[in-house]
């Protein structure tokens, strides 16, 4: 394809993307054509298909229209996420945030949380039948759902245990799946309807108005976040260790104390966050394989590395601790609605200035206001996933969004991304097979007498 950033205005369709590479409904299609008018005036007939579900009426484009930005953001994030797993380790910048701040590891899960949104405004834009795409809806946040418990429940270990299994009393319920399938189920529930199918869209504030109810959802949700978090009295709490040469998973051991007694508090151990988790969840229920705590300033004395204890460390250094809990999800579903604001640009919007204007407005103000927030004292968090938090990483991915489809959709520079464009087309399977670590596992299980003779100890790799 020629690099040309050409000005190109495509009429009566919603240009280039098609959901059908990730959809699993068996749907009919014919084909159709429109005409496309591009800067010089001159028009063509382009062959598009229309699919005729069940559910959902979408019109989409044919493979050389298909939006590609979207797909090489989906696969940017993958490779991001399996860079940050496989070497953050190595280098604290490319590690998550011990606790307050963020680092390049920070922006993964928003990232993945705003092209959902993205994606499901193109796929609900029109809904003929609302309860059919309810049930599709509900239906696909399951299977995520039931994929995310099996992959992250425990069920598979890590490098240097070869046991598979694991206790129903230590379940992990949550998990980056778990957390995107509910803001995906309650995005595209939004999508389907809240919103009014009535209204013509020529400007921003029409495209506001049309939308208002999910921003309502989206105001409700902050609102109800920041009462929780800092409204409620956090009272102290107890936890048990692992005993010595049992799984880091399964406690039983001594019990140790966490003093609390305070409300508002945003810091590692008393915040209403965990208390949430603990008292929904189960304490026994939460992430504990390798403690979220373990790299802050408190509890290691190579922070923001892994260390040893420092002498004198708080009784809350070993405790479990949910990265992707309850309350925190409920920030990850307004991160999805901003994805969705992004998804209704493309679709009513046909000129690229016109979209890239309605995305970096609302991109650059979220990132101001999440820094002034930030100096405010309600700080960058990932673990809290706070206000402050969803605003910046919200703002970063539209901008870089928008530079993609700059990049990609406007001037075609579609070869030097391919690679990327690729893997956001199979991101879920790359993700399950490399991020989640089930390829290597896999690996692993083929040894050479002993379970230590095996091909990743030999690459260094689990040693």
């Amino acid at each position: 394809m020629e690099a040309s950033c050409d000005d190109r205005k495509i009429v009566n369709m919603e240009e280039g993307y098609s959901t059908t590479n990730n959809e699993d409904i068996n749907i009919r299609v014919h084909s159709s054509s429109v005409n496309v008018v591009d800067s010089a005036g001159d028009s063509h007939e382009t062959s598009i298909i229309i699919p005729n579900s069940v559910g959902v009426s979408e019109t989409a484009a044919s493979s050389k229209r298909r939006l590609a930005s979207l797909d090489v953001f989906r696969g940017l994030t993958v490779g991001l996420m399996i860079l940050v797993d496989d070497v953050g380790g190595l280098c604290p910048l490319l590690n998550h945030s011990p606790w307050d701040g963020v680092t390049l590891a920070d922006f993964v899960m928003p990232f993945f949380l705003f092209i959902v949104g993205v994606a499901l405004g193109l796929t609900y834009k029109r809904v003929p039948r609302k309860i059919i795409a309810t049930r599709t809806a509900v239906l696909r946040a399951l299977k995520l759902l039931v994929v995310g418990l099996v992959i992250q429940g425990g069920y598979f270990h890590g490098f240097n245990d070869l046991t598979y299994g694991v206790d129903i009393q230590y379940f992990r319920w949550m998990g980056v799946l778990q957390r995107i399938a509910i803001a995906y189920l309650l995005a595209a529930l939004c999508e389907i309807w809240l919103k009014r199918d009535d209204d013509v869209v020529k400007s921003k504030l029409p495209l506001l108005k049309k939308y208002q109810f999910q921003w309502m959802v989206v105001l409700v949700l902050t609102v109800v976040h920041l009462t929780l978090l800092y409204g409620l009295f956090v009272s102290d709490w107890k936890y048990q260790l692992p005993s010595e040469g049992s799984s880091a998973s399964v406690a039983t051991g001594t019990f140790m104390t966490v003093k609390c007694g305070v409300r508002g508090e945003t810091g590692p151990a008393c915040n209403a966050v965990g208390m949430i988790d603990r008292a929904l969840l189960g304490i026994q229920h939460l992430y504990r394989k390798s403690s979220t705590f373990s790299r802050t300033k408190q509890c290691s004395i190579n922070s923001p590395a892994h260390g040893p204890l420092p002498e004198g460390a708080p009784s809350w250094c070993q405790s479990p601790f949910e990265p992707e809990g309850i309350l925190s999800s409920v920030m990850a579903v307004v991160t999805c609605m901003i994805g969705l604001h992004y998804g209704h640009v493309i679709v009513h919007f046909k000129e690229h200035k016109n979209r890239i204007l309605h995305w970096l407005i609302p991109a650059f103000f979220l990132v101001a206001m999440g820094i002034i927030l930030n100096f405010s004292g309600m700080h960058l968090n990932k673990a809290l996933y706070s206000l402050s938090y969803t605003c910046v990483t919200a703002g970063a991915a539209g901008i870089l969004f928008t530079v993609i489809y700059g990049l990609v959709d406007v001037c075609g520079y579609r070869r030097p991304t391919i690679v990327l464009e690729w893997m956001g087309k199979h991101a879920m399977m790359i993700y399950i097979l490399a991020a989640c670590n089930l390829l290597p596992l896999f690996i692993h299980g083929f040894y050479w007498k002993r379970p230590e003779n095996n091909i990743l100890r030999l690459i260094g790799i689990g040693s």
